[in-house]
């Protein structure tokens, strides 16, 4: 089975402690080696989730009976829009642990395939009423895509509807409710009062999960310019600007070449103007001698 590099420093200990009592039923080498591959599929799960999912592979290959290393491998894939190999493993680690947790995102799924009344029928189950405050939040932003893919805006925007999203104080699911709020109103053509939202959903938002602020902008009509871009363009422009003046200095010389080839001309067209003067003047001369040797001639033929 073919390996993955992972750093030096990745040790496998910065795993949770619940998922390392997991492991504890695995021979000491191998926990570990799962373990340091559980970390690599945490840490690049944002930031290359492909890579991600190759990690997670690894680790399924070596403990598929751990619960733990099946719902990693179902984040993988569902991070990497894997979705019917993301519900498969969430199943199975649901089965081996018999708890409800996973049950949003299990629905959500669902939504990955195509089928958002299965969602909606999740969304009813009795599993839902076990599940914590934040999990009953997941699932309700769960429903509610699940409404608006099949085209109900407006139940949609009902189902939002919760003490958790009236509430004034953050919590770690404000900035996300808010937001799917406040583009569900957006979609129902309720520009005003989506500003209004979005506008919440930023102040929630300290770590910058959602791009609220670009979709406030936006609405404002404010548009952004990358400084990067705008140096690019400007060497570029630079670039123009040298090739035209290239361009001019090397038209400048050939005109000069060519005025000066048109002077040569001129010079030789002088030079033979000259020789025809010659020509001109040698002929009055021949013609002078004939002159003389016909009077010698007639002189000659007097006497």
């Amino acid at each position: 089975m073919k390996r993955l590099p992972i750093p030096e420093d990745v040790t496998g200990d910065e795993i949770d402690g619940d998922v390392q009592q997991e492991l504890k039923s695995l021979p000491k080498g191998l926990a570990e080696e799962v373990a340091k591959n559980l970390v690599m599929v945490a840490k690049m799960i944002d930031e290359d989730p492909e890579l991600a999912y190759g990690y997670s592979k690894i680790a399924l290959r070596l403990a598929s009976r751990v619960a733990a290393v099946r719902e990693a491998a179902g984040f993988a894939a569902y991070a990497t829009q894997r979705y019917a190999e993301a519900l498969a493993e969430f199943r199975a680690a649901r089965r081996m642990t018999g708890g409800v947790e996973l049950w949003p995102v299990m629905a959500d799924c669902e939504r990955g395939l195509g089928r958002p009344e299965r969602a909606m029928a999740m969304a009813g189950e009795a599993e839902v009423q076990k599940l914590d405050k934040a999990g009953q939040v997941e699932m309700r932003l769960v429903a509610a895509g699940a409404r608006r893919d099949m085209g109900q805006i407006d139940a949609a925007i009902v189902t939002l509807q919760s003490p958790e999203l009236a509430a004034s104080t953050v919590q770690p699911w404000s900035a996300r409710l808010r937001y799917a709020y406040a583009d569900a109103l957006l979609a129902a053509e309720r520009s005003d009062e989506a500003r209004e939202w979005f506008a919440k959903a930023l102040e929630a938002d300290k770590d910058g999960a959602t791009d609220a602020s670009d979709r406030l902008a936006e609405l404002d009509g404010v548009e952004f310019v990358d400084a990067i871009d705008e140096e690019l363009d400007d060497d570029e422009s630079g670039d123009d600007e040298g090739v035209e003046d290239e361009d001019a200095v090397e038209g400048v010389e050939g005109d000069d070449v060519q005025d000066a080839g048109v002077a040569d001309e001129s010079g030789d067209d002088e030079e033979l103007d000259d020789d025809e003067e010659l020509d001109d003047d040698e002929s009055g001369d021949d013609q002078g001698a004939e002159d003389e040797g016909a009077q010698d001639a007639r002189g000659e033929k007097d006497e």
